[in-house]
This record gives C-alpha cells, sequence and structure tokens, in this order.
C-alpha cells in the first residue's frame, strides 16, 4: 500500500484543484496530512433522543413527522417548522430559507435532525439544525462513531472534511502510515500503535469518554502528543549539533580588562553573578559556539554577567555585539557600556532602525573596520547591510522578544563567514522549567538566584480605580518628599495609538490635578531623542512624576524612583506586571506599586492580581502565568510559531517532557534516519529549526 505521506489529495474523487487550494490554507496536502487533522471536539449521534425528554442546551439527534410549518414575518422573517414524534414537540426556526426548503418541509414530511435546544417564543426550539427529509419506509441508521468537528476553513464544510477524512482512512493501515518509533522505545514508554490511536480520534465509538478526550487525556491523544513534542525536541537537537558543529574562536579568560572592570564597579558582584560569569568564561575558552541562556529575576544583575563575558572577548582583540528589543533598552545598555568601556579605552558603537543618513554610514564603517569593538542596538544589527570586522560574542537580551530565526540570523555575521559566534542569551522574564525544556531545549542554562545586596522588596497593593483621588494624593505626598514615581497606562485596545492617547490624556490629567509638580509624558510613538531627553530628566531627578506606556518595561534604572502605579492591570500578563514593578524597589528606600484595576475584575483576574501582591518572586510568577495564559502568549508574539503544537499542550503534557528528551537522544543515537521523516510529518507546516 502507498506511503500515505507521499499521496496527494488529488486521488480523492472530486478534490479539484480550487478545493485542493482551500484545503491547502488548513495545511493539508496529502493524505498523511488528513489524517493527522484532527478533531476539536465531538457530537454524539449514535441515538434518536424522544422529543418529550430534551431539554434545553442539549445537542441531541431528533426525528418526527412535520405538523405545520409557517412563514412569520416578526423582526425578522423566519420558517416556523413544528416537529412531533409522540412524546412531545420542538420547533425548528430558518432564518435563511429557500423555497424548496419550505416545500420540502411541508406538513406530513418526516425529518431527523441534530441541533442545540433552547427555550424560544414557541417552546422548545432548535435554530438552523442541521437535517434530512426522509423519503420511503427504509429507517435510516443512525451514526455508528461520534460525529468529529474539525478545524475548517471558507468553503471547506464539515460534511466535506468528514467525507475526506473517511477517504484518508478507508486506505489507513500500519503499512500505509509508517510508525518511525522504534518498536522498544514504544515498548519503554508505552506508546500503542500509531494507526489505530488515529482511527480512534478520527471516529470514537459512541461509549467514548468526552471528558476524557475533550482534555487531552485518552490514550490515542497521549500518544500523538507524545510524537509531537519528540518531533519538536529532535529540531531543537538537530539545531543544537549544527550550532555545535561550527568552529568558534576560542577565547583565553580576561585577566587586564576584568580586573580594570570590578575596579571601577561601585559594588561587588553577588556570588551568583560569579558562578555564572564562570561558567560563560568556561564556554568562550572553548571554540564550539557557545550558546547559552541567563535567566534571572529583575534586578539580579544580568548586565554585569554579560560584561564580563564582553570583556573575555574584547581582551582576546574581538567584537561583541550587544542587541535589545526596544530602542530605549538598546540606548540604555548603549549609555551603561560608555561608561564601563571607554575609561578602558574601547569605543562602543550605536546602531538603531532610526539612526539614518551619514550618522548610519559612519557607524556602519565604525563596525566593519573593526575601530568599534563593542557595538549595541536593536534588530537592526540583523540587516544585510551590517558588516562586522571580528565578531566573536553576540549578546542578545530578552531573547523571548526575537523569534528563533532572528537569533540564528547572528551567527552568519562570524568572522570572515568561517567561525561562528558565541551567543549569550539573557532574559528577566523567567521561563517555567516545561517552556526552557521545549522551547529553549538547543540552549545550555544559568540562573542567577540571588540578587544584590540592598534591594527592597517592593510592597504590591491592588486597589480599583474608585480610589484614584486617593492613590493620587499619594504620589503629591510621597515626590514632596523627594521621592520619584512612575504612572503607566497599559494597552486600552489593541492599537498601541490608542494607547498613547490614553497617556497623553492621563498625563494632562494627572498635570492639573498635581500642579506643584513637574509630570513628564513618555510613549511609543514620541521620536528616540524626545524619549532620551524626558528619561534622562526623570534620571536626573528634574521631573517628579513619568507617565509612561509600557515602553518602560524593561532596562529602565532610576534607583530614586520608588512608586509605580499601573492602571488597568487586568489587561497585562503577569511577566509583563513583574516586569513593570521591577522599575522600582532599585534603591534602599521602601518602594511601593499600585495595581489600579478597574471592576468587576474577572474570576482570574482576581486571581492573577492576587498572586502579584503576594509574591515577588519571578520564576513562581512565570509559572503562574504560564498556567493563566499558556505558552505562545508568555513567549511573545513573535515566538509562538515555536509552540504551535497541533495536538500536545505544554501545560497539559509537561509529565511527557523528560521522556521525550530521553527518547530524543535514544532516537538520534540509534535511528538517525527516523528523524527527518517525523520532522516531515509534524513540522512542516511550522517552523523547521536551523534553517535561517
Amino acid at each position: 500500500m502507498s506511503d500515505l505521506a507521499a499521496t496527494p489529495l488529488t486521488v480523492i474523487k472530486g478534490i479539484g484543484a480550487a478545493q485542493a487550494e482551500k484545503l491547502t490554507r488548513l495545511g493539508l496536502e496529502n493524505l498523511q496530512d488528513l489524517l493527522f487533522h484532527l478533531p476539536l471536539r465531538y457530537q454524539d449521534r449514535t441515538r434518536i433522543t424522544p422529543i418529550g425528554a430534551l431539554r434545553p442546551g442539549q445537542d441531541a439527534v431528533l426525528e418526527g413527522s412535520v405538523t405545520g410549518a409557517d412563514v412569520l414575518m416578526g423582526r425578522r422573517r423566519s420558517l416556523l417548522v413544528r416537529l412531533h414524534d409522540g412524546t412531545g414537540s420542538v420547533s425548528l426556526r430558518f432564518y435563511h430559507f429557500s423555497n424548496a426548503q419550505k416545500t420540502a418541509l411541508s406538513r406530513g414530511a418526516t425529518v431527523r435532525c441534530y441541533g442545540e435546544v433552547r427555550p424560544g417564543a414557541s417552546g422548545l426550539e432548535i435554530y438552523h439544525p442541521e437535517y434530512r427529509v426522509l423519503e420511503g419506509d427504509e429507517p435510516l441508521p443512525v451514526a455508528q462513531t461520534l460525529t468529529p468537528i474539525y478545524p475548517a476553513t471558507e468553503g471547506v464544510s464539515q460534511a466535506r472534511l468528514r467525507q475526506l477524512s473517511d477517504a484518508a482512512l478507508a486506505r489507513l493501515s500500519a503499512d500505509s502510515l509508517p510508525d518511525w518509533l522504534p518498536a522498544a522505545l514504544r515498548h519503554d514508554y508505552q506508546l500503542g500503535p500509531l494507526d489505530q490511536a488515529i482511527r480512534y480520534l478520527h471516529q470514537p465509538p459512541p461509549d467514548a469518554n468526552l471528558e476524557q478526550l475533550a482534555n487531552g487525556e485518552h490514550w490515542s491523544q497521549q500518544r500523538l502528543a507524545f510524537e509531537e513534542m519528540l518531533a519538536h525536541q529532535l529540531s531543537m537537537q538537530r539545531l543544537r549539533e549544527q550550532q555545535r558543529a561550527q568552529q568558534a574562536p576560542s577565547l583565553p579568560p580576561s585577566i587586564q580588562l576584568v580586573e580594570r572592570y570590578l575596579a571601577g564597579l561601585r559594588f561587588a558582584p553577588t556570588g551568583a553573578q560569579r558562578r555564572v560569569a564562570a561558567e560563560i568564561a568556561y564556554d568562550l575558552a572553548q571554540d564550539t559556539p557557545m550558546l547559552r541562556l541567563v535567566q534571572g529575576d529583575v534586578g539580579a544583575g544580568k548586565t554585569v554577567v554579560a560584561a564580563l563575558a564582553a570583556m573575555q572577548a574584547l581582551e582576546a582583540g574581538y567584537q561583541v555585539a550587544l542587541m535589545a528589543p526596544t530602542e530605549i533598552l538598546a540606548e540604555q545598555h548603549f549609555l551603561t557600556f560608555c561608561q564601563w568601556l571607554e575609561p578602558l579605552g574601547i569605543e562602543v558603537a550605536w546602531l538603531a532602525g532610526k539612526l539614518k543618513g551619514k550618522a548610519r554610514q559612519a557607524a556602519l564603517e565604525q563596525i566593519s573596520s573593526g575601530q568599534a569593538r563593542m557595538v549595541v542596538g536593536t534588530h537592526a544589527l540583523f540587516q544585510a547591510e551590517v558588516q562586522f570586522h571580528s565578531l566573536a560574542l553576540a549578546i542578545i537580551d530578552e531573547q523571548h522578544r526575537f523569534g528563533v530565526q532572528q537569533r540564528l540570523a547572528l551567527r552568519e555575521k562570524g568572522i570572515s563567514g568561517r567561525l561562528c559566534p558565541h551567543q549569550l542569551i539573557m532574559t528577566a522574564t523567567p521561563i517555567p522549567r516545561t517552556l526552557a525544556m521545549s522551547a529553549y531545549a538547543d540552549l545550555d542554562t544559568s540562573v542567577l538566584d540571588e540578587l544584590p545586596p540592598g534591594r527592597t522588596p517592593v510592597n504590591t497593593l491592588v486597589l480599583g480605580d474608585n480610589r484614584r483621588a486617593e492613590v493620587i494624593e499619594r504620589v503629591r505626598s510621597g515626590c514632596l518628599e523627594g521621592r520619584q514615581a512612575y504612572w503607566v497606562c497599559t494597552l486600552i485596545e489593541e492599537s498601541e495609538e490608542l494607547t498613547c492617547q490614553a497617556a497623553q490624556g492621563t498625563y494632562e490629567d494627572l498635570q492639573l490635578a498635581l500642579g506643584e509638580l513637574q509630570v513628564g509624558l513618555i510613549h511609543g510613538r514620541m521620536k528616540a531623542a524626545e524619549k532620551a531627553a524626558v528619561m534622562d530628566a526623570f534620571k536626573r531627578g528634574e521631573l517628579h512624576l513619568l507617565v509612561a506606556t509600557t515602553v518602560i518595561e524593561v532596562g529602565v534604572d532610576v534607583p530614586n524612583a520608588s512608586l509605580m502605579i499601573i492602571e488597568n492591570p487586568e489587561r497585562l500578563g503577569l511577566a509583563q506586571l513583574h516586569q513593570l514593578r521591577g522599575r522600582v524597589g532599585r534603591g534602599s528606600t521602601a518602594s511601593h506599586c499600585v495595581l489600579l484595576y478597574h471592576p468587576p475584575l474577572s474570576h482570574i483576574g482576581r486571581e492573577r492580581l492576587a498572586i502579584m501582591r503576594e509574591t515577588c518572586d519571578g520564576f513562581l510568577i512565570a509559572e503562574k502565568d504560564l498556567e493563566l495564559r499558556g505558552p505562545g502568549e508568555m513567549l511573545g508574539t513573535r515566538q509562538t510559531g515555536l509552540l504551535q503544537f497541533r495536538i500536545a499542550d505544554l501545560q497539559r503534557d509537561a509529565h511527557l517532557l523528560p521522556a521525550v528528551r530521553d527518547a530524543a537522544l535514544q532516537l538520534l543515537a540509534e535511528q538517525p534516519q527516523a528523524v527527518s521523516p517525523l520532522l516531515a510529518r509534524w513540522l512542516r507546516h511550522g517552523q523547521q529549526y536551523g534553517q535561517v
């Protein structure tokens, strides 16, 4: 029997070019794709329910005789058909109907229909049921299996998708759909036969446990989830192998620069910073590219660790690039590294999308000639026109804001295109273990789990916005005592424009209410120079209060700011709230964060804000965020391609991850020829890592 992965959909009768194009939108190109296009849920059409036993909210198959059919001319014209079966009556209501339908559903016709029962003007009603008028005396059999509901697209109906799946299932066997997992591996992890799992999920028997299927806990779903997670893991392992197979410059540990740098710091690094710096220093001394993720809670001092890594490359005579996701954060890094490196005689260049004309040309020349040894910028560093002289280390801050492919693009910028730069990836959004084991499986991980001394925990209050006047008074008294405050306006609609307008309005209101204070405004629509000027004034203490959008989420460091108000916190993820809160508590003064929500709060909203009030532990917050929001959202929209699982669910199936990791290593060692077909089966329409 032919391999279903190599059999095009056009072998099914009735699929022409137009239909095939619509199916391609669903990622369906061959019969294997059809089999892996699994139902979202199921309907039970295996039994006919007596009309007298119907309850509102129930989905049911009914059969009865039409006792009346009338066109009603209310607010909307509708066809109302009365159906009776001896146990009771129900109405079928159609707002869209043709004359042919009206004729077919006339008095005396026998009808089998399916739909959701609702209370209506004429008693129990079903709106637009699926129906069939029965001809002759031969009884129509009911469905033998539960009825699948598939992910669909415009122009492809559920009935058509069921027909196509049935046609593919008719060709399904253990031979036509190869199981790429070795028998020993299937036995070790108690994985059932692949073809049986697929058949069950398309055609569950009438006694199937619907709750178990809805929760993704049936053995057949777990069998496929395991294989899908295995494919993702193999993809990351393959990427890791490709990276490890490349040559990188071997960088001996820095002695002189590190000593001079540490002598100039106002504080001694923490034990955690020294430990992580030593792990990085060891990696950089190897001739294979370092791929290390440094996780640290807000304020754990990742920038110092990055600087220590940079010294190792700089002392060896190479270039270092540091990339941040926003201009405001990149600019902060630029100023910090200028302050640290220029006294050591090292030139720092700046490159961002908004740098234009002669200034841009000058920066590009500094970078390509090697005159600028340290280069700081935004994703502009990825651009083809940026040529490095001798890039040995790429530091990427807030990795979750960049896609995997962008991160990999930097490896092309290595020395003469031969040597691959080492990569140090940093995040202040702690990554839950389950995400780290899957989304970042190609990276080694270090954790900064110690805050520098002198940091004060932030006291978090949750207040309704009916207490706004009270909060404004609190800002007034705090600022008059010599402290500074942030007032953060969050997304009002899915539009940056409207957020900026909201921030502008809040700024004007607070200027009126706090006439004796200097109030500043910063938002994403302002020019880089304007933002920099406002931030500078705030840092110097010329502004008491800074009204801002979430552009200040990462990297802004003003130790004197000890009060933050976040409006509508219920609209933000926990990780983002934690990042924002991390802008205060950076000095020795007791700091406060007020979450000013708009009532009423949903149950989840209350739960999330309670977590923020109870803990300042970023790792605990990240775990809760994953539970409440799911992985795609946590990793940021650019990254979600990474985790668009079709069947697996990272939270539900986290228990499979250790076995999946072991199985990936086993398969690579014992049956490497199975890796490519598995990747093709699961990731062909997703991201194939390593193909930049």
